[in-house]
């Protein structure tokens, strides 16, 4: 069994900046990619951002520019770094692990995963 533990979300007013992490722990693996998904009040969870293990990403087109995913191998840990924040990136964040070898960040959204418990990032205007 795999383990994700997010930390790095809050209140934050529009434009302000806030770094999520998200810790694995539990079977040694190291998950060929990682990364974040959202769910905003009244919305459908979706994708958000993924990295594979070798440091390549993939974004969702309204987080571009805005956004950056990073991750530590040693650490089993990745990041988000959200700068420029909008009241629209209201959500609850989710750490994902991909659990099938393979997994790219491109289909990452579609792959089977395990999941953190979420954390919370209000933007305010």
């Amino acid at each position: 069994q795999v383990e994700l533990v997010e930390s790095g979300g809050g209140l934050v007013q529009a434009g302000g900046s806030l770094r999520l992490s998200c810790a694995a722990s539990g079977r040694t693996f190291v998950s060929d990619a990682m990364g974040w998904f959202r769910q905003g009040p009244g919305k459908e969870r979706e994708f958000v951002a993924a990295v594979s293990r070798y440091g390549s990403t993939h974004y969702r087109d309204s987080v571009k520019g805005r956004f950056t995913i990073s991750r530590d191998n040693a650490k089993n840990t990745v990041y988000l770094q959200m700068n420029s924040l909008k009241p629209d990136d209201t959500a609850v964040y989710y750490c994902a692990a991909a659990s099938q070898i393979g997994t790219t960040p491109q289909t990452m959204a579609v792959m089977p995963k395990y999941w953190g418990q979420g954390t919370q990032v209000t933007v305010i205007s």
